[in-house]
């Protein structure tokens, strides 16, 4: 809604009316986006005016509103001229002063000059307030210049402060991340901005010169009175060998190691090399320690030298290792790691014998085991988990595999089982009663119990232990003995962990299975089992007869089993050739 003010009419309703031919209703944007910045909109000017017309127009009517005198209505009001804000960052954009300074670096070994002056300009935006250094680059100067700070507000104190264009003036030390720069001068800009603020520059100060130092400090090496150059034609493939263990005991798994420790002659140095034997399993690295001069004094001022890191050099070491110091026989540590000179070569002993007369090579002897000083790895206690086989696989290798078993013998006794029957022997008057099925299976040595179920008596008949192989009494771990057909006599007591059963009864079977095997069955357990079952000495030859029945079905069942087995196999590879 438009009214007309042309017509001197109030704007209030009634003395309004709607532009006809208006057809945007919407709200007309006020601010537009020039460079980054927000400004306000011109209007735009319409097809076929001038702008300059348009803009005196616009002008115009400015004018006549400031001019005009408001509405008795809404009474009078002061007229204030507002003054134009212009932001920080308009105003101040691209001034930037310039001072021209330098910094003092100090030369170190340098007989000719003690310090260096380095020249620098400081640039200070007064836009942001930030600040950058850059030295100017001098072709062929050998020193890395350009940009040593790049554009950031410098810290003035630990306060927090930063250094603003009011803190800088000619003359002063401008202290920057533990450098001083001195300023010296300005451009024209820089002082026409510094007196228009009231800020007065002190006298510009010269650039000073490379400082040089006038009597150079003299240095004077002392010559050596050792003559390198004799040492070098005299001991040139000179070598003294050395066999010896390294003793590497103290390390996680550690063992004792034949090397070879070389000492070479013309230099003084000396080189450990690892013998290896073939299929050890080794990486072919036999170099162990490279070729070097070993310190074995260090200056008391230098002990807290970190050698683990940097090499040490002949300014920390008091005093190397030299021949005098190898002796065969004895031991020695180099580098923290301990060997045994147990022998050397021929010339080596007579190198000793010319050179040292005083110093005797006795070798010693060459222990048979090289591993004396290694520990005997200890198999750690059963801790009742699994069987013991099954448990010891896991100290064997990191991953376990499972135990061996012998094959034949299961083929053998597959499906043959002793049966004995047992009670158990307890103080306690209501296990009287309970009567068990001791079972042997002769396939894998394990014994299964379980007891018969009787009406009335309280307890639960059925599985009373699995299948197992039961130690024997007073048998240790680390030698486990277990029962085996030979211990179960009519009457004998087998304790099952901690629980005592007497054998009472045995099938025929047993006795069948045991005379035929009587050479490895005590006499006491079958005159045992011949009583209990009635069978006299009368009845040995039917026995023996039935003996060797048995031990030939057994055998031909054992045939019967191998010929299975290879015509499964040959079957299953010809199927798999066919499917390939």
């Amino acid at each position: 809604m438009s009214g007309n003010w042309n017509s001197g009419l109030p704007f209030l309703p009634g003395y309004a009316f709607y532009d006809v031919t208006k057809s945007a209703f919407h709200r007309p944007q006020t601010l537009d986006y020039k460079n980054g910045y927000a400004l306000p909109r011109r209007p735009t000017v319409g097809i076929g005016q001038d702008p300059l017309f348009s803009e005196q127009l616009i002008l115009q009517e400015i004018s006549k509103l400031s001019s005009e005198t408001p509405a008795i209505t809404y009474g009078s009001f002061d007229q204030s001229v507002v003054e134009d804000f212009i932001p920080a960052h308009v105003a101040l954009d691209k001034k930037v002063l310039r001072f021209y300074a330098y910094f003092q670096e100090n030369i170190l070994f340098s007989p000719e000059e003690e310090c260096r002056a380095r020249p620098v300009v400081i640039y200070y935006y007064l836009e942001d307030d930030s600040m950058c250094i850059i030295e100017p680059v001098v072709e062929n100067s050998g020193m890395p210049q350009g940009k040593r700070i790049k554009r950031q507000r410098l810290p003035k104190n630990e306060r927090g402060e930063h250094y603003q264009w009011k803190d800088l003036n000619i003359g002063m030390d401008l202290e920057v991340y533990g450098v001083k720069y001195r300023i010296t001068q300005c451009d024209a800009f820089t002082k026409e901005f510094m007196e228009s603020e009231g800020i007065v520059l002190n006298d510009p100060e010269p650039m000073p010169c490379v400082t040089r130092g006038k009597n150079p400090r003299p240095s004077y090496t002392t010559p050596s009175e050792f003559d390198n150059k004799q040492q070098f034609l005299t001991m040139d493939r000179k070598v003294l060998r050395f066999f010896a263990l390294w003793d590497d005991a103290d390390s996680l798994f550690g063992e004792t190691r034949p090397v070879t420790i070389q000492y070479y002659l013309v230099d003084d140095t000396v080189e450990i090399r690892e013998i290896h034997k073939p299929n050890s399993g080794r990486d072919p690295f036999p170099v162990l320690m490279r070729r070097q001069k070993l310190p074995k004094k260090i200056k008391p001022e230098s002990e807290t030298f970190p050698r683990c890191v940097l090499e040490v050099s002949t300014a920390e070491v008091d005093e190397y290792y030299s021949p005098k110091d190898f002796q065969a026989g004895q031991r020695i540590t180099l580098l923290g790691r301990h060997f045994l000179l147990y022998d050397c070569d021929g010339f080596t002993k007579e190198y000793y014998q010319k050179n040292h007369p005083d110093m005797k090579m006795n070798p010693s002897e060459l222990p048979k085991n090289t591993d004396l000083l290694r520990e005997k790895k200890e198999v750690p206690p059963y801790n009742g988990f699994g069987s013991l086989e099954d448990s010891l696989q896991n100290c064997f290798s990191l991953i376990p595999e499972p135990p061996k078993k012998n094959v034949l013998k299961m083929l053998e006794n597959d499906h043959k089982v002793l049966r004995y029957s047992a009670r158990l022997d307890s103080q306690n008057p209501e296990d009287e009663g309970r009567r068990f099925i001791l079972s042997y299976f002769l396939s894998n040595d394990m014994i299964s119990i379980y007891e018969k179920s009787s009406r009335n008596s309280g307890i639960i008949g059925g599985q009373f232990l699995e299948k197992t192989r039961i130690p024997k009494p007073g048998s240790t771990l680390d030698n486990p003995e277990f029962y085996s057909p030979a211990d179960f006599a009519i009457g004998a007591t087998v304790e099952v962990f901690s629980r005592r059963f007497v054998l009472t009864d045995a099938d025929h079977y047993v006795l069948m299975y045991l005379e035929s095997n009587a050479s490895q069955i005590p006499c006491q357990t079958l005159d045992s089992l011949r009583q209990k079952l009635g069978v006299g000495t009368t009845n040995n030859q039917s026995a023996d007869q039935n003996g060797k029945k048995i031990e030939s079905a057994f055998y031909l069942k054992i045939n019967y089993y191998k010929f299975a087995f290879i015509f499964i196999t040959n079957t299953t590879t010809q199927y798999i050739c066919t499917e390939k």
